[in-house]
């Protein structure tokens, strides 16, 4: 039976380290996310089996980021904070959070209330549910592993098909190279933020009219990469 994938969505460094390992001794794949928006980014590439939701995060808040996830499936959501009144608990469960934790939590309740909520979710569809992604004339098969531009296919090894389907499923919006590098490499060394580059450059040769001049794979200065609708 494959793992459930959990995303973590937690910007205290400290807290994201032992989380992550607690949940990989517990046979969880744990994807990251340290912002709001980074998450729903996350979510829509990983399409993960539960959120572990921080309250507090820098920009968009986790009351915000559960509205919205709410919106778009309904994963199982346990919201975590260090805030612990009755008002912030009834506020996380009224969004559409499943369940709620205060920090300092004990891992060991923490992974049981994960299991619970698990058990609780309705079935997953199984076979032909990964997602396709279709941004021009380009096509992204996930389940088939598949690209093609203008119809003619294009071999990706996977790093580069991974860096395309966050790229694709976030199309017309900024990704930040950290971002891309937790996706892809699940928060590895950060000196695969250089190596991104490289990676980028490659996907452009395969994918562009002129990878000099790119019009799908945009660069945004100091931040990230776009891919223009």
């Amino acid at each position: 039976m494959p793992s459930e994938t959990v995303l973590v969505v937690e910007d205290e460094p400290s807290f994201v380290e032992a989380l992550v390992a607690g949940l990989r001794r517990e046979g969880f794949v744990p994807k990251i996310a340290r912002t709001g928006r980074e998450a729903l980014a996350l979510f829509d590439v990983h399409q993960p089996d539960l959120v572990l939701l921080d309250v507090m995060l820098p920009g968009m808040s986790g009351i915000d980021v559960c509205r919205e996830l709410r919106r778009r499936s309904e994963v199982p959501i346990i919201m975590v904070s260090a805030k612990a009144s009755e008002i912030d608990m009834v506020i996380g469960l009224e969004v559409g959070a499943d369940d709620y934790v205060s920090k300092p939590y004990r891992l060991r309740e923490l992974v049981a209330r994960i299991r619970a909520a698990l058990r609780r979710a309705p079935p997953r569809p199984s076979g032909g549910n990964a997602p396709s992604y279709v941004v021009g004339d380009v096509r992204l098969d996930r389940e088939r592993h598949e690209v093609t531009v203008r119809g003619e296919p294009v071999d990706l090894p996977l790093k580069e098909f991974e860096i395309l389907e966050v790229l694709l499923a976030n199309a017309g919006r900024v990704v930040t190279r950290e971002g891309i590098v937790r996706a892809v490499w699940s928060g590895a060394a950060s000196d695969d933020t250089r190596a991104l580059d490289t990676y980028v450059k490659r996907l452009r040769a395969k994918i562009e009219d002129d990878p000099a001049e790119p019009r799908r794979i945009v660069t945004v200065r100091g931040l990230g990469y776009r891919y223009e609708l």
